[in-house]
């Protein structure tokens, strides 16, 4: 890809910390919503399937539209691919995300063993995660 640094494992999961706050912050307000709308409790498996589209709305929208999500803006990550990062990239790279969690992390393990440094969601979507350098203020 570039010859950028590659973001180290603990600012990946750094920004994943930072998404998961953005992502709860998300879930509580449609939950509220919700039964706010209802008047009732709102449970099922309609209510869990929401979720979990909204999780996979949150990540495709801002790997697709910046290349970067919230946590990975906070932690100067940037989300590379050889061309734009399209939504079939934006899929595998979540499913791949899911399956490494299921394992207990060993995806975001792999890249220890990796020659390229690259997790499951990097290799199934064809990108790599870099860090990019601090940015210079004006008038340093």
């Amino acid at each position: 890809m570039t010859g950028q640094v590659k973001a180290a494992l603990r600012y990946r999961f750094a920004a994943m910390l930072y998404d998961t706050l953005a992502v709860l912050g998300i879930w509580i307000a449609t939950i509220v919503g919700l039964v706010t709308v209802i008047g009732d409790a709102v449970v099922g498996a309609w209510v869990q399937s929401l979720l979990f589209v909204e999780l996979y709305a949150y990540f495709a929208f801002f790997w697709c539209r910046r290349g970067q999500t919230l946590g990975m803006l906070a932690w100067r990550l940037k989300l590379q691919c050889a061309g734009p990062f399209r939504p079939t990239q934006a899929l595998r790279r979540f499913v791949a995300g899911l399956a490494s969690f299921l394992t207990l992390g060993l995806g975001f393990a792999w890249m220890w063993f990796d020659r390229d440094k690259r997790t499951w969601g990097d290799r199934f979507s064809a990108s790599e995660v870099v860090r990019e350098p601090p940015r210079l203020r004006k008038g340093s």
